[in-house]
């Protein structure tokens, strides 16, 4: 059942047994102010088990795109379309988040972005990327890099 994720009361609910959990929860809490704030939309997230569809699209992506395929185990997931384009979210263990930017219309942006929550290493499987940092309320220091989707999903 898909859960409501709230920014002003961050929960770590879903996320317990991630070493970094607090620090995933409010990356979590600040993808969900981002899209209430900008979009007007209520961002929710369900177990990774009840949303496979989209996790399988996410790790489609990654391993077709660019061959990486993700070490941690995912444990929320979400999709959704706003103002024209698809979002895909997979919230993983290790603290990582993955979305999926899928604009539904040719020619328009689409891409993989990653974050990690603060206090996580940089996953292996993404160590050829450069990650630049942000600061968060919510979440800390977030550090995010992202590609370009090429083909078509």
């Amino acid at each position: 059942m898909p859960q409501e994720v709230d920014f002003a009361q961050v929960s770590t609910v879903g996320l317990e047994s991630s070493p970094v959990a607090d620090a995933l929860a409010g990356l979590r809490a600040n993808e969900a102010r981002y899209f209430r704030t900008k979009y007007g939309h209520v961002f929710t997230v369900s177990p990774a088990q009840e949303a496979a569809d989209v996790v399988d699209l996410v790790h489609r992506i990654l391993a077709e795109e660019r061959g990486i395929v993700i070490a941690s185990r995912p444990l929320e997931a979400t999709s959704f379309e706003v103002d024209g384009v698809r979002w895909s979210y997979v919230f993983y263990e290790s603290g990582l988040s993955v979305n999926v930017l899928y604009s539904l219309e040719d020619g328009k942006k689409r891409a993989v972005g990653f974050k990690l929550s603060d206090g996580m290493e940089v996953p292996e499987e993404l160590s050829a990327f450069k990650f630049a940092r942000q600061r968060s309320k919510l979440a800390g220091t977030i550090r995010g890099s992202f590609f370009v989707v090429k083909g078509q999903y």
